[in-house]
């Protein structure tokens, strides 16, 4: 598994938001650190082998979990778009972290989805499309993350509209990254442990796919790769067990378009407009 892939950087995400909007002097809640999906980021099972590397018995025939492993990292690796849903399930009562993040991306930094954090603490929707960055929390996210009544003051001011901005501002600097397939595959790829040893399986199903099981120990903790039992095969999900860590990553849509619309200006509001408001109040 990847630890510092930032395909899945909700603290980013909540860095964003929350930097441009604090007057100078006030403390905002913690940013999403602690459990932040991108420490959680599932790697392609790039080197991963099957301890020998021979084909396993007959009662799992077909290709060997090196071969499967091998097989699916050079699709994920050479995929134009996908979209991941990431879940880490001990955020769930963790209103200051990530919960969950669903994003669909490309190579060119394009990116549509949402962050939703823990324990009722709100959501993010997201798009961006080339340098451009549309946010939208909802009332929950500013209330949890603002205290003493500023939150209920920014929802009220945007009234349900997206945070609009670009990133060659240096509050959106960081969703270049966030946003951009390539960023992700070049770092799943240099982190992804050489020596796992995965033992394979038998076929069961995700969401009604055929997937083959390849599961191993890595850093102490569990984890399981599921690919595709059918040709081409690719990597539909990741889990990650272990003491302190209880995380998934799935993915689907491999090389289908991100979607190309962009909330309209009536429906935006200008980050940079709403930071100096808010450093005059």
């Amino acid at each position: 598994m990847a630890h510092g892939a930032r395909l899945c950087a909700g603290a980013s995400i909540t860095a964003a938001l929350l930097a441009p909007l604090v007057p100078p002097g006030t403390a905002p809640a913690a940013p999403a650190t602690a459990h932040a999906p991108a420490a959680a980021a599932a790697a392609p099972p790039a080197t991963a082998r099957s301890g020998s590397g021979l084909p396993d018995s007959p009662a799992t025939n077909g290709p060997s979990a090196r071969a499967l492993a091998d097989e699916a990292r050079g699709r994920l690796l050479a995929a134009h778009s996908v979209h991941v849903v990431f879940t880490d399930h001990r955020a769930r009562d963790d209103r200051s972290a990530p919960a969950s993040l669903e994003l669909t991306l490309d190579r060119g930094g394009n990116c549509v989805g949402k962050l939703v954090m823990g324990d009722d603490g709100g959501s993010v929707a997201l798009v961006k499309r080339g340098d451009q960055v549309w946010m939208k929390p909802d009332t929950a996210f500013w209330k949890a993350q603002l205290p003493d009544h500023r939150g209920d003051a920014v929802a009220a001011r945007l009234r349900n509209r997206y945070l609009h901005g670009s990133t060659n501002q240096g509050a959106l600097r960081g969703m270049s990254g966030t946003c951009d397939l390539t960023v992700f595959q070049k770092e799943a790829a240099a982190e992804s442990s050489p020596h796992t040893a995965l033992t394979k399986g038998g076929e069961t199903r995700i969401d009604g796919t055929k997937v083959i099981p390849l599961t191993g120990t890595e850093r102490g903790r569990r984890i399981t790769l599921y690919v595709t039992s059918a040709g081409p095969h690719r990597l539909v999900r990741a889990t990650h067990r272990g003491a302190g860590t209880d995380q998934d990553l799935t993915f689907t849509g491999y090389d289908e378009p991100v979607p190309s619309a962009t909330p309209a200006p009536a429906q935006s509001v200008d980050i940079s407009a709403l930071q100096r408001e808010l450093e005059h109040t």
